[in-house]
């Protein structure tokens, strides 16, 4: 009687035969990782040598920007978009609705993922600033003003990452409409934001693209080394699903 019992145990258990070992997901977080550096690598030593056709587009793209923010008046709405997007508010937001997921719906394990991923991503745009040190756009007449060095967009990082690690936190608290709209909005955020960042002409279009490129790989080689058992047992939802 014990064996069937025993049986019947195990198949009500959660399998982990399909699921990859914490070593394996380490290794396809560091490989992914890694992938998503190489063309960020790639952006910087061309602007290290001043490759002349990527300075040129580059240039040429801020020098258009501004010039259509300027006659078209949208100087403020870019702005207002600057302000609000600025990464300690991200910072903040993404910290309360990580506590609300953990306290209030005891999302713990992807609360603290969330948390510890926005952070990450702070700090790497912030080291990367400083590694590079490209200087910001320069035009005959300012939309507007911005400190600090600008490859990557510090901007463009930490929205990529605030959105998609908001999406991968609250997913399994969504509705299947919910999760499409959520994946809508996030993307959408992300290129207003970056768009901004050119408009206002705050940042070259290669900062922007670094800047994404970097959060989307910081995002994801995060949860592929965070998958297995703790994403499963923290969550009502299967984290493959994510």
């Amino acid at each position: 009687m014990s064996a069937p019992r025993s049986a019947a145990a195990a198949s009500a258990r959660p399998s982990d035969a399909g699921r990859p070992s914490r070593g394996v997901r380490a290794l396809r977080a560091v490989a992914l990782a890694l992938a998503a550096a190489l063309p960020v690598t790639l952006l910087a030593l061309l602007i290290r040598e001043q490759f002349n056709p990527l300075i040129s587009f580059d240039n040429a793209v801020i020098r258009h920007a501004t010039d259509f923010t300027r006659s078209h008046h949208l100087t403020g709405f870019f702005v207002f978009v600057q302000e609000v997007s600025q990464p300690k508010w991200l910072m903040a937001l993404g910290t309360l609705v990580c506590l609300w997921a953990w306290l209030a719906k005891d999302l713990r394990n992807r609360a603290l993922w969330g948390f510890a991923t926005l952070m990450v991503g702070w700090f790497v745009g912030y080291a990367s600033k400083l590694l590079v040190q490209r200087a910001r756009p320069v035009v005959a007449d300012p939309v507007s003003h911005a400190p600090g060095y600008s490859f990557p967009s510090g901007h463009a990082l930490n929205i990529t990452v605030f959105a998609t690690v908001m999406v991968f936190v609250l997913w399994p608290l969504m509705s299947q409409t919910g999760r499409k709209v959520a994946v809508a909005g996030a993307t959408a955020l992300v290129l207003l934001v970056g768009a901004d960042r050119m408009f206002l002409g705050a940042h070259f279009p290669s900062d922007v693209l670094a800047g994404v490129l970097l959060g989307l790989g910081i995002t994801f080689s995060s949860w592929i080394g965070f998958i297995g058992k703790t994403a499963v047992t923290s969550s009502p939802g299967p984290s493959a699903q994510a």
